[in-house]
């Protein structure tokens, strides 16, 4: 994590090189953001460690929303920099985030044993990348989190065409930076509710239909509503991606410590990689049809998908779950009841 943030902080100095080419801004901030990647995998896989148990999910809910306040008022301290300071020296304070991020982690954490032998690889790069993709989808159980996670993609085109979909109501940067706002404010204000006040067998119980939700609710795009409205449908759409809380606490407990790391990087990066063609798929679609209509077919699709793969984890917890008790014994006298089996979201999976 500490190497991520040092050649991030490097990365994005080397932007405020003068006269540095449009194409080589680009290919310095592709590659910054490549080290976003394996940050969060590396991350993922050490707060289990630090939060056990149901600590675990309240301190995703904390981590989740003090990013998105950080992203919203980010968006608009830079803004509010470029304005009065200028590109560059705003692109030098942002790298010296990165240093201090790098110096909170390097000497705010304390160190503790990896979870694998440094000796107990898997032979080559490749063969790991390999390993782990069938450890993720060859899993049934795994293969359903992770692509109930990666429905992302659709709920967050709002994002990516906030511009056309604003300047098509009217409105401007102004409207532009409500739509945006919007989905982050009722994220970071649903998460820690939804970890706060609902169980986490409900948790479980609420990820698919929530999943669905997400994408039911941009399908009303399609009746190109105000700015207004349009604001209410993506804030709800948002607040019903708490459900990402229970997807990413119950990969956790199934995941072996071990390959946690290994497994995280490959759903970030189906993320990352899935996220930023759908963005460009949507601007491009937006250019011959209407960002509402755009917005609204991704939610139809997104939704769809929420509702095989909420049949699909039905259908594998259900395969897991025991064969029922008999009501009692032969001897005539009442027998135990076992407690109901779910999904181990307070300890680590056996």
């Amino acid at each position: 994590m500490v190497a991520c943030d040092a050649v991030r902080a490097v990365l994005v100095a080397a932007m405020t090189v003068p006269g540095m080419p449009v194409a080589a801004l680009v290919l310095l901030l592709f590659a910054a953001t490549m080290f976003a990647s394996p940050f969060e995998s590396a991350r993922a896989s050490i707060t289990p460690g630090m939060l056990p148990g149901e600590r675990y999910a309240l301190g995703t809910a904390v981590i989740q929303t003090s990013y998105l306040t950080a992203e919203v008022a980010g968006a608009a301290a830079g803004g509010a920099a470029v304005t009065f300071f200028g590109v560059r020296p705003s692109l030098l304070v942002d790298a010296a985030t990165f240093v201090a991020s790098g110096l909170l982690i390097g000497l705010g954490t304390r160190a503790r044993p990896a979870a694998a032998r440094p000796d107990a690889g898997l032979g080559s790069p490749l063969a790991r990348a390999a390993a782990g993709l069938r450890l993720v989808f060859g899993d049934p159980a795994l293969r359903t989190l992770v692509l109930l996670g990666w429905l992302v993609v659709f709920y967050t085109i709002p994002q990516g065409i906030a511009a056309p979909y604003a300047a098509r109501l009217g409105g401007g940067p102004i409207a532009t930076g409500l739509v945006l706002a919007s989905t982050a404010a009722a994220t970071a204000i649903a998460t820690p509710l939804f970890s706060r006040f609902v169980s986490p067998r409900r948790r479980l119980a609420l990820m698919g239909p929530l999943a669905a939700v997400t994408g039911a609710t941009l399908v009303l795009t399609a009746l190109r509503p105000s700015l207004t409205f349009s604001l209410v449908i993506f804030s709800v759409a948002a607040a019903s991606g708490a459900y990402q809380l229970a997807v990413n606490t119950a990969f956790v407990v199934r995941v072996p410590d071990e390959r946690r790391a290994q497994a995280f990087g490959i759903a970030s990066m189906g993320i990352v990689v899935a996220q930023g063609a759908a963005f460009v798929a949507a601007g491009a679609a937006a250019q011959v049809v209407t960002p509402a209509s755009v917005i609204a077919a991704g939610g139809g699709i997104g939704a769809a998908a929420a509702v095989a793969l909420t049949l699909s984890w039905r259908r594998v917890t259900s395969a897991q779950r025991p064969p029922a008790e008999p009501a009692a014994q032969p001897s005539g006298r009442p027998r135990a009841r076992l407690a109901e089996p779910v999904l181990d979201l307070v300890g680590p999976r056996v």
